[in-house]
Formats: C-alpha cells, structure tokens, sequence
C-alpha cells in the first residue's frame, strides 16, 4: 500500500506550462496489497488534454508477456473535446474478438492535423511511407511490448479496440513514446537519521511530484522523447523542466542545476516500468508507453 502524507513545497504556476514546481510526498511500503497507481503530465505538444494518465501495474503487459486491459482508453467524451467514442463492451476489446459491426468514431484534433514538427502526416498524406514496428529515421516506430499489427496501412492498438480511430491528441501513428523520472530519497531527521514510520517501522521513501493546476492531481515530471533523443536524456531533461522550473532560469542558474543534477542522472538506476500506458487519449492507432526510471538520492 502506498501512504502519501506529504505536502506541497512549491506553488504551481498557470497550467499548461512544463514547469509547474518541485513537490515533495513521503511514501510508506506496507504488506498490504494495494493497487499501485502513477500518474503522468501530458507532453507540451499535448497540453490541451485534460487529467489523466494512471499507470495500473495490475492491469498491463510487460517484456514478460502479461496480458492486460485498458479502461481509461475506453472513457468519454475524448479529452479536450466534446466527441464521444463508439462504446465498446469488455468482452469485445480484444482484437481477437470477432465484432463485423464494430463502427468506432473518426477524430484527429485539429492542433495535430496543422501539423506540427511533433505530429505525423496524416496516412494517406502523399510521401508519408512510415516504417512500423521499426526505427524510422530518427522516430521511433516500435513498441516497447513488441511487433503491433499493422491493417490498412495504419498500426493497432496492441491493448485493443478503444472505440476511436485516428490519433485524436496524439502526434505519431502508433506507439508515442514517453518517459518519467522518479526521483526519491529517504526522509531524514536533523541529525540526518532516517525517519521510520511510526505504525509499520518502515523507513519512509520521499519522491518529487508535481500537482496539475488544471485538474488538480498529482503527477511525476515526465515527458515525450525527441525523436533521435535517448530516454536518459528525456528523463534529465523532463525532471529540470517540470520539476525544477529550468525553463524560467537565467543561464548561471541552469549551469548550477546541471551541475547538481548531472551527478544524480549519472549514476546507477532501477526500470520501475517499460511499456503500454492506459491513457484516455489512446486511440485504435495511436497510444501512449512510456519507461519510468526510479534515481535515488542517497545523499538526500
């Protein structure tokens, strides 16, 4: 189970920036099952999506094949819009679910279709021959949880139907790839002790988080990946912009920040998780994974 039992550090500013503010939560790890839930900031080039995101461990597959079932990419009415999605009952998601009279709804936003140097084509566009299920140029194209189908010249949702096809608030055709740094550190006394929780004796583990001012949750930092960029790079750069405001510093605060970061980025770290993310701005043919990398902080 998961205790939060921290408190805001740093106000938030106007929503739909990258930098919102550096939070801080102390989490408790006891023996009781639970859920464990995560959640997400929409990337800058998706910022007119609302809240959103949970990554539900219980409820995906991994490299170790574990099936899994989306929820969130099954809500109405598609965020940032008023367009409601074809209902698709549980037991037909499943692409291996025959359903001949499955007619789900057409919708790209508009922000995608003036196209952005973020988004794709559209598919039919003339010259646009994406390369699925492989590196294509400098955009990657493959799924973290493997080979996707490809139907029609466009890539399926490996999670299943999800009652909307097109790319709805979602740049690329197919897989658009994410990445979330989670910084943590143990909570300490004044003398530097480690604080133990007072019920379980557990030692009490802080991660940094962000609160979204337009729907009010809490989020780790977290971001697209460039096209050509390393995911270790994403992640230094996602938890700077996000969580530490580096976008509003002047250049001898930048360097600082590099300095006391690059050390922390550099050293060794723990996957927590590689691969799909349920997110109601997945489509049939466009969704959301995402690896999220623990760093801890020893030194606090």
């Amino acid at each position: 189970m998961l205790l939060f039992v921290g408190a805001l550090r740093a106000a938030t500013v106007p929503c739909f920036t990258r930098a919102i503010g550096l939070f801080s939560f102390t989490v408790v790890f006891s023996s009781q099952p639970a859920p464990c839930v995560l959640q997400r900031r929409p990337p800058i080039s998706n910022l007119s999506a609302n809240c959103w995101s949970h990554l539900h461990s219980l409820n995906m597959f991994n490299s170790y094949n574990v099936k899994f079932y989306h929820r969130k990419a099954l809500t109405s009415p598609y965020p940032g819009s008023h367009v409601e999605r074809s209902q698709v009952p549980e037991d037909k998601v499943g692409w291996l679910i025959e359903w001949k009279d499955y007619n789900p709804v057409e919708y790209t936003a508009m922000s995608v279709l003036a196209g952005p140097i973020w988004a794709d084509p559209p598919i039919n566009d003339k010259g646009f021959a994406p390369k699925f299920n492989e590196r294509d140029g400098e955009v990657e194209r493959k799924s973290l949880n493997g080979l996707y189908v490809v139907e029609n010249g466009r890539p399926r949702n490996p999670a299943g139907r999800t009652g909307l096809t097109g790319r709805g608030l979602l740049g690329r055709w197919g897989p658009n790839h994410a990445a979330d740094p989670v910084v943590t550190r143990w909570k300490r006394d004044g003398s530097g002790n480690k604080v133990a929780h007072p019920v379980t004796g557990k030692n009490i583990l802080q991660f940094v988080a962000i609160k979204r001012k337009d729907c009010g949750e809490w989020a780790i930092p977290g971001g697209m990946v460039d096209p050509g960029e390393k995911i270790s790079a994403t992640l230094k750069r996602e938890f700077e912009e996000e969580a530490l405001n580096s976008l509003q510093k002047s250049p001898e605060e930048k360097a600082e920040l590099e300095k006391q970061l690059h050390k922390l980025f550099s050293q060794e770290h723990f996957v927590v998780y590689r691969g799909y993310v349920d997110d109601p701005r997945n489509t049939d043919n466009a969704w959301m994974e995402t690896e999220a990398v623990n760093y801890h902080d020893e030194t606090g």
